[in-house]
């Protein structure tokens, strides 16, 4: 039974995790990101453990990185 519950629980949790830790450590100056309260933005400056996110004209807010949950791709 464990080795079941390791495959449907435990193993994708842990690719999701890494996935995300590649997506943060990936953030740089210039990208469209969504956070994960839906704002859309793009990134203005990237610091250690937070990113500035640029919502609007005149508007920017500085969120840590792990609030970003996707990159948009344009294209």
């Amino acid at each position: 039974i464990f080795v079941i519950m390791y495959f449907i629980m435990i193993r994708p949790q842990m690719r999701r995790q890494k996935e995300q830790q590649r997506l943060v450590s990936a953030l740089k100056t210039g990208d469209r990101v969504v956070t994960s309260s839906g704002i859309h933005g793009l990134i203005a400056n990237v610091k250690d453990s937070t990113v500035i996110v640029k919502v609007a004209d005149n508007v920017k807010i500085e969120m840590d990185k792990a609030a970003v949950t996707n990159v948009v791709k344009e294209g």
